[in-house]
């Protein structure tokens, strides 16, 4: 597999992906989502991978969509947004195998919805999180946050904008663990050892289940929630 805009390698029963766009802080352009789309697509195909960890190169995660792609008004390139969009939420929350994200710097927008879509979540110490595209009028995925840390503090984070860091995102159950920056590679994959001593039938079987009784956060990620970042 080989990709401009991700980095993939295979480990054992895993593969890692790495967002490589560090020049724009992994920014989610047009083509990391497609390829994204199709990555995750040939990894779902191969019965030799259990489990799959994203992260970022660099010093974030991933800033969210790149904005630098909104200016463009043409309405052939809105519909790319929107379609790419679209693809890439249903890829990344249909996935079967487990997904674990290792983020090493700050989740915004875009970013920490691809971190929420993941099943499992570890955070260095130095990353922050946020939905800052709230404050220039575009809505966030509230679903998904909902899942992930309750209704109440979902909607303090939804309605404020507010940035959390490391701490508070570990106190409140957006993150499972936390851990110093040269170690949370290592922790990531440590916790994708303890997924793969699984058999795949069970972990796809599994993941089905929490698939199906988490339906109301996915639909939001993959509907009219998730396109309302164009409107």
């Amino acid at each position: 597999m080989s990709y401009e805009t991700l980095e993939v390698e295979r480990e054992e029963s895993s593969a890692i992906i790495k967002l490589n766009r560090p020049d724009k802080r992994n920014a989610l352009s047009i083509q990391l989502r497609n390829e994204m789309v199709e990555c995750l697509g040939e990894i779902e195909s191969d019965d030799e991978v259990k489990a799959v960890l994203v992260t970022g190169n660099g010093p974030a995660f991933c800033a969210g969509f790149d904005l630098e792609e909104f200016k463009n008004p043409d309405p052939d390139h809105i519909k790319a947004i929107q379609e790419s969009s679209r693809r890439f939420h249903a890829a990344v929350t249909g996935f079967p195998k487990p997904l674990v994200a290792a983020i090493n710097g700050p989740a915004m927008a875009g970013g920490l919805d691809l971190a929420l879509m993941c099943d499992i979540r570890l955070a260095s110490e130095k990353a922050l999180f946020g939905h800052p595209e709230l404050r220039f009028g575009s809505h966030v995925l509230y679903g998904l946050v909902k899942e992930a840390v309750g209704g109440g503090m979902a909607r303090d984070l939804c309605l404020s904008g507010r940035n959390i860091d490391a701490a508070e995102a570990h106190r409140i159950g957006l993150v499972s663990k936390l851990t110093t920056p040269d170690k949370l590679m290592e922790e990531s994959r440590a916790m994708l050892g303890e997924i793969c001593k699984s058999p795949l039938r069970i972990l796809v079987s599994m993941k089905e289940r929490v698939k199906k009784y988490s339906a109301e956060a996915i639909e939001g990620a993959t509907s009219s929630e998730g396109d309302s970042f164009v409107d």
